[in-house]
């Protein structure tokens, strides 16, 4: 850390292990969406396809207008204009207008007076279908491109990428070992708890206000605007606490059209709240991706090449889907790569709840692939796959072959962690036959280079209110999803103004008291609200030192800001108290605000598509997972992850912790037990919490987060992401675990028993 970077007073908070403002979540005081309640409310319903794929002939709202407490019907003619998160790939209507791309497709929406008579008026509205051919997996979408989900009706392409770096077939010709494989990453939910809901509320003096629990205020706000055909001036959206996202609720979604549109209708408040049900259909969860996937090395374990072939199941509709095609292999250079490699990804429109970003977008499934052909070359090497991994880690300060700018680089210092803490040496490929213990690396972005709609405009940014009492409120974009940002926001401004946490205030997610943040995405809102928040609160530090310094006849440079106080630094009973700063500063400076802001440097290569993956830091992550399989069931329990996270400064551990913690929580769960799976009649296998899988806290392995400070020079004290990085490492490692307990290799996810057990059997009729 530079020292332009420290404050110049003591660091209290920052590091510490606070919980504070973090109360309110667990102690239910927290008012989410669905606890609002306007006068007059009417409760909405979505009327969806029950067909994959058909046209819509006609629809007749006869029967449900006539039901009493039903207020109105809308369909796709209400809302004619195509609506989607990536400005050139819009390809939604909030109800569809001709065709219903996968059950569950929302076709028309009622208001009523109650909830049970929204649902009863629902049924009642009669839709008729002209059903067409459809493709409901990825391999039909391959095989029949007359299906004709593409763009033009001519194939079922959604975005292809073709990228190549150097020459991939003389690296690996050169090779003194290749490994070739197929995996399958099977599709998973986000499955937050609070599923999505909205209210719209149009007042007298019309101005649009609609409460989401969406995680992207700001794009909610632009596509409103564009779709409803209402400035934006005359529009406010408004996101509470949000009870979990993950990525599922960073785009536009039906109702929150429906819900403002009915209330531009009726005159009166109009709420949706998605059952379980529709949560899962309504969907942008993990893609589905099936990999082919080559990697050469040199007998010392040197890697040659690495040659990716990806179809990627986008579902009905493009979603962030331009974004993923390029995810599924750029961010795979990092931290262990070799000197050339080339991807081909294709994505493809399937007739199933379209896929979006979920935590570590894109990345995740390639990084499974990636990872188990490290520890299949480190076996036919008879290396050490932690020694494997060190002999390959693109170094700190350095660029990688595809353009990526790497500053802060700790992959070393997890590796050690992770292999000290798990006792590894001692242990691996020594534990009795049914344990293993397997090891993964990765690394993530800290906020994306890439934004939605570019421009000049601030990515981030922050405005501070001081108040003579002595409080600061902090008035910030970002969103609040339960990730504890607006905590690391009011401690970067205690710390650097000298106030005590109950002294800082933090407003966000509301585009009218707000300036503009672009959302809850790609793990931007440490490094970006963290600098936008340091530039406006070191404004406001600079005008309280100049006017203590005046007040005690003192060089500013000899003032120094210590916990509720500034003093001078070789005299410390010499001083004033914050409060009494911050009134001298008022006096000498007048009211006292700023604003701070936050855009990414230019970064990226120069080539089509050269900007995605590009991120003005990088966080490193290793795991070390230890497992245990019962070869008589084929279950498998992971009993122990070691995560090892390198998140440039721990601004607030507990909550680097938890990220660290809920990513490898969450990536167990989709290694063992998650599948967002759709039969071939558009039907989800288990759309509720009983049938589809997560874990309870009866199957969480203990979970050691190690955290591992780099101090990224560009981030804010030195800090970068930890909510998504964490996640990527722990499939693979698990799959490697798995290898180092039983002897069989689980190529496709989840690990479940029966694919397990049908390991285990091949290897042993082959040994017989």
């Amino acid at each position: 850390m530079t020292d332009a970077h420290k404050p110049s007073g003591l660091r209290g908070l920052v590091g510490s292990r606070t919980r504070t403002l973090l109360a309110p979540r667990v102690t239910g005081q927290v008012r989410y969406t669905d606890d609002i309640h306007l006068p007059r409310m009417l409760w909405g319903r979505i009327v969806r396809s029950p067909h994959p794929h058909a046209r819509i002939v006609r629809i007749d709202a006869t029967r449900a207008l006539a039901k009493p407490g039903v207020v109105a019907v809308i369909t796709g003619k209400d809302m004619p204009e195509r609506f989607g998160i990536i400005p050139w790939t819009p390809d939604e209507f909030p109800l569809a207008l001709e065709r219903a791309r996968f059950v569950g497709d929302a076709v028309a929406a009622v208001a009523a007076t109650d909830e049970r008579i929204a649902h009863e008026a629902a049924e009642l509205v009669d839709v008729e279908y002209e059903v067409l051919p459809a493709a409901t997996d990825l391999q039909t979408a391959i095989d029949k491109p007359e299906v004709g989900l593409g763009k033009g009706g001519k194939d079922n392409v959604s975005k292809e990428v073709d990228l190549a770096f150097g020459d991939v077939d003389q690296a690996l010709a050169a090779s003194d070992v290749v490994i070739e494989g197929d995996y399958y990453y099977e599709g998973s939910a986000h499955a937050p708890i609070e599923t999505h809901c909205a209210i719209a509320n149009l007042d007298k003096n019309g101005l649009l206000t609609v409460w989401s629990t969406t995680q992207v205020p700001h794009y909610l706000h632009r596509e409103l605007s564009r779709v409803l055909r209402v400035p934006p001036t005359r529009i406010r959206v408004i996101q509470p606490p949000v009870g979990g996202a993950f990525g599922g609720k960073s785009e536009p979604f039906s109702l929150e059209f429906c819900a403002a549109k009915l209330a531009m209708i009726t005159g009166r408040p109009v709420k949706f709240l998605y059952t379980r049900e529709e949560e899962f259909y309504a969907h942008r969860g993990r893609h589905p991706m099936q990999i082919r996937m080559k990697v050469g090395a040199k007998r010392d374990g040197k890697l040659t090449g690495v040659d990716a072939r990806t179809f990627i199941d986008g579902g009905a509709y493009s979603s962030f889907g331009l974004v993923t095609t390029y995810y599924s292999g750029q961010l795979l250079t990092l931290p262990a790569f070799a000197d050339t490699y080339r991807f081909r990804s294709t994505r493809l429109f399937t007739n199933k709840p379209p896929c979006g970003p979920k935590r570590g977008h894109g990345s995740v499934q390639p990084r499974f692939a990636f990872e188990v052909s490290l520890d299949k070359i480190a076996r036919a090497l008879a290396l050490d796959p932690i020694e494997l991994r060190r002999k390959n880690l693109v170094p700190p300060d350095t660029t990688t072959l595809n353009g990526l700018r790497v500053t802060s680089n700790g992959i070393t210092q997890c590796l050690d962690a992770v292999e000290k803490a798990s006792g590894w040496k001692e242990r691996w490929g020594k534990l009795p036959k049914g344990r293993g213990l397997g090891v993964a690396t990765s690394a993530y972005i800290s906020g994306t280079n890439y934004a939605i709609y570019p421009n000049a405009m601030p990515q981030s940014a922050v405005q501070l209110k001081v108040d003579r009492s002595g409080v600061v409120t902090v008035f910030s974009g970002q969103s609040e999803i339960g990730q504890g940002c607006d905590l690391m926001l009011a401690v970067l401004v205690a710390d650097e103004l000298g106030l005590d946490l109950g002294s800082v205030r933090v407003v966000s997610g509301d585009t009218d008291l707000t300036p503009v943040d672009l959302g809850a995405y790609s793990s931007r809102g440490t490094f970006m609200n963290g600098n936008a928040c340091l530039m406006a609160a070191r404004e406001i530090k600079q005008k309280l030192v100049a006017a203590v310094a005046e007040k005690l006849e003192v060089d500013p440079k000899s003032v120094l800001v210590t916990r509720g106080a500034l003093v001078v630094v070789h005299d410390p009973t010499r001083g004033v108290s914050v409060t009494e700063a911050i009134q001298l500063a008022e006096a000498k400076f007048g009211t006292l605000g700023a604003v701070g802001h936050y855009n990414t440097p230019k970064l990226g290569g120069d080539y089509r598509g050269g900007t995605i993956g590009a991120s003005p830091a990088y966080s490193f992550t290793a795991h070390v997972a230890e497992v245990s399989v019962d070869a008589r069931t084929g279950i498998v329990r992971v009993e122990d992850i070691w995560v090892a996270h390198d998140c440039g400064k721990a601004l607030c551990p507990v909550i680097v912790e938890g990220q660290m913690e809920g990513s490898a929580y969450m990536g167990a769960a989709e290694a063992l037990l998650e599948e967002h799976v759709i039969g071939p009649d558009g039907l989800h296998k288990g759309p509720n919490l009983l049938d589809y899988r997560i874990p309870t806290s009866l199957d969480v392995p203990e979970l050691h987060a190690l955290i591992v400070e780099s101090e990224d020079p560009e981030g804010p004290l030195g800090a970068k992401e930890s909510g998504e990085g964490p996640l990527h490492p722990s499939i693979p490692a698990i799959a490697n675990a798995i290898f180092d307990a039983v002897g069989v290799r689980i190529d496709r996810l989840p690990f479940s028993p029966a694919r397990v057990l049908a390991a285990l059997r091949k290897k042993q009729a082959e040994a017989e």
